[in-house]
């Protein structure tokens, strides 16, 4: 068996760390990172910027400029073994000599799995898979989710007061959290591909959906899911400087009532089949998404949009953030309105961080 040392691990921690910063921009693809290393020094690193450039070892061995004969690379998931957009990277890994590859996980893309890691061995390359796997599979659990089933990953995030409510008995919900929680929900948004929320919250709020941490030519698109044609069209996610990148998902009694209104400073207007509640189906939505390549989506609300995709079972994870406050009001928003269930049937979910922000705590929960 391969030995994993402490060297290892600190590179591959330095991978992911690059990976990191492709979060949000790689659709179709996965965020990748990767490094080059020879003895304890780094000749080069680099992470897969958006599809159809180049892939994070392609990258990483540029940076080497032909001095990497010899080295091992370190890369955080398996590398590609077919033809794309780009050439496949294990060409390019034996081309350049390397000796040994270090991977943090295996791709979980049929096409793929363990062929990657099977040719390199084959050619004499030792391969050590497995290195910061937890850490690894994390970042890339939206990408596997997508290539073995079609849809985005979903990710809710509710600000709450300590008695679970998200909004007081008017709908004023700014603001529950503070300054820090707030800023880590940007930080949040930097990593997704989709903005996803509800009639009732672009009433509400009208909020812009964007990341001020995102940089220019961003691709964050926003999803509105309203039914009837309740939202403005006067809202900013129709008029602003993004509209374009704005979808709004409706039935075909709200497109005919405001479709042409929503499309006129260039939203895209998708229509569904209403539900037997008359309601947009959730599940079609994310499939169209996922057809569109779009790997992980962010659900900010409201309460019942965020019930009906738990109803659905369509959720992945949450980032619940709550206040050390209490409104104490029946008529306060409940951060999850949907059917709910019996505490007999509940879904058991996996804590998998905890951690403060200023006043406020955030739970983040996946499925176990």
């Amino acid at each position: 068996m391969n030995s994993v040392s402490s060297h290892d691990r600190k590179w591959m921690r330095r991978a992911i760390a690059l990976a990191r910063r492709g979060e949000g921009h790689t659709r179709p693809n996965p965020p990748v990172g990767a490094v080059v290393v020879y003895g304890t020094g780094k000749l080069g690193e680099g992470f897969h910027r958006r599809a159809g450039e180049a892939h994070a070892e392609v990258v990483a061995l540029d940076a080497c400029r032909g001095a990497a004969r010899g080295a091992t690379l370190y890369v955080t998931l398996e590398p590609c073994s077919t033809q794309g957009r780009t050439p496949p990277c294990t060409d390019r890994i034996l081309s350049e000599g390397i000796a040994r590859v270090v991977v943090g996980c295996c791709d979980e893309n049929s096409c793929h799995r363990g062929r990657g890691l099977e040719i390199l061995a084959a050619h004499g390359v030792e391969v050590v898979c497995g290195v910061c796997e937890e850490e690894a599979r994390e970042l890339a659990r939206p990408f596997f989710k997508h290539v073995t089933t079609g849809l985005p990953y979903v990710t809710v995030k509710l600000a709450m007061t300590l008695d679970g409510r998200i909004a007081d008995r008017e709908q004023r919900s700014q603001w529950i959290t503070g300054a820090a929680a707030r800023a880590e929900v940007q930080r949040l948004r930097r990593r997704v591909d989709v903005m996803l929320v509800g009639a009732g919250t672009v009433c509400a709020d009208d909020p812009s959906l964007l990341c001020r941490l995102r940089g220019a030519g961003d691709d964050l698109m926003r999803v509105v899911v309203d039914a009837s044609g309740r939202t403005p069209a006067r809202a900013q996610v129709y008029t602003d400087a993004a509209a374009a990148r704005t979808v709004v998902a409706t039935t075909q009694a709200g497109a005919a009532r405001k479709a042409a209104d929503w499309a006129r400073q260039g939203a895209q207007v998708w229509t569904f089949d209403a539900d037997a509640d008359g309601r947009v189906p959730l599940e079609p939505l994310l499939k169209r998404l996922g057809a569109a390549g779009v790997l992980h989506v962010l659900c900010e609300g409201g309460g019942r949009l965020a019930g009906a995709l738990q109803d659905a079972g369509l959720v992945d994870a949450y980032d619940l953030f709550y206040a050390p406050v209490l409104l104490g009001d029946s008529r306060a928003v409940g951060a999850l309105e949907g059917r709910g269930t019996l505490l007999a049937d509940v879904l058991r979910w996996r804590c998998v961080d905890v951690k403060r922000f200023g006043e406020d705590v955030r739970i983040r929960v996946r499925r176990a």
